[in-house]
């Protein structure tokens, strides 16, 4: 009778502790951090990766560690082109895709390509996407993708043009010149309309055909072409007529949004506010430092006029309508982006 007894007491105790081991792990849970991942393709050392490296820090900081950051660089996760539908079925917590690569979900952040922005400044890009361009492409990033924008969009650098062996010493250099883009009708469309013939080249496959010919020239940044050294593949040209900005947009799941407290999500949106103007600053001199770079290595440059660049400009926005039916750039966005440039289209 004692032996059964104690037996009964035995296996009611093991039950106990087996019932305490299980609940555990959902106490230990409830405390550990939430895990902000955020996924990007290019190289650690690329400025889009410090600026977002330098913002989880912040927020790691100030949630007293409650949000844990981590930057996973090179696709490590996804490419840019992936990220988008990662982000929609809530398999990355964060990214910050390039405008150009969300484009099959977001035809309107094809915007840049439109002729109104060619050649303009920096303060007239801002001006579009700090206001309600950018807000409406945000609305739909929110609907389209369930991402949550958080805050002004993050500057790569301007596009431009670079060559081989054809000096471009203007405008009508670029006729007859095979030139490499990195994708989409808009770029294919500015090609052809300075009388060139576009031809799409993913990026990793671009210094070797470069150096064999396959094409005279490409469009690109000043960093693109510094970073991947292209002098070794022959480029010898630039032409700076700052065809688009390209701009990285930052957003987060709302798979994990949804998670933080009004307070987290008001902390997270305040420090993007409080830093993209330093990270833009910083984009920039990268781009400043890359041309430097370029020329150390005898790439010779030629800077149209802001005049020149307004002339071209103007010879374009007739096709603009066609062109942003092409692209499916939403009439909303057309009409407020004319809004937004003014008389300086």
């Amino acid at each position: 009778m004692t032996n059964g007894l104690s037996r009964r007491g035995l296996g009611a105790g093991v039950a106990a502790a087996a019932l305490a081991g299980l609940a555990a792990p959902a106490v230990l849970r409830a405390d550990e951090p939430l895990r902000l991942r955020c996924s990007l393709d290019t190289a650690a050392s690329h400025g889009r990766n410090l600026s977002m490296g330098d913002y989880l820090k912040k927020v790691e900081a100030a949630s007293n560690g409650r949000i844990k950051g981590e930057v996973f660089s090179g696709g490590a996760l996804f490419a840019d082109l992936d990220v988008t539908k990662a982000l929609l079925q809530g398999q990355v917590e964060m990214a910050c895709p390039g405008a150009w690569t969300i484009t099959g979900f977001i035809p309107d952040a094809e915007l840049f390509q439109l002729p109104a922005l060619y050649g303009q400044p920096i303060e007239t890009v801002h001006k579009v996407i700090d206001g309600p361009v950018g807000k409406m492409v945000e609305s739909e990033i929110e609907k389209r993708l369930r991402s949550q924008v958080l805050g002004p969009w993050l500057d790569l650098g301007y596009n431009n043009w670079y060559s081989t062996s054809k000096p471009l010493t203007g405008f009508d250099s670029l006729k007859g010149m095979k030139l490499r883009n990195s994708g989409g009708a808009g770029q294919a469309w500015r090609a052809r309309f300075f009388g060139a013939v576009p031809i799409t080249t993913a990026w990793p496959n671009v210094p070797l055909a470069l150096s064999q010919g396959t094409f005279d020239g490409l469009s690109s940044t000043n960093e693109s072409c510094y970073s991947s050294k292209l002098w070794d593949a022959g480029l010898k040209y630039g032409m700076e007529d700052h065809q688009f900005m390209g701009e990285y947009i930052p957003m987060v799941s709302l798979t994990f949004w949804n998670q933080l407290k009004p307070e987290e999500q008001k902390m997270m949106t305040d420090i993007w506010a409080q830093n993209i103007p330093t990270y833009r600053q910083n984009m920039a001199a990268a781009q400043v430092h890359a041309r430097q770079e370029l020329e150390a290595h005898n790439v010779k440059y030629n800077d149209p006029s802001a005049a020149q660049i307004a002339e071209e400009r103007k010879r374009m926005l007739p096709d603009q309508d066609q062109l942003a039916k092409e692209l499916k750039v939403s009439p909303e966005i057309v009409k407020s982006v004319m809004a937004d440039v003014g008389t300086a289209a």
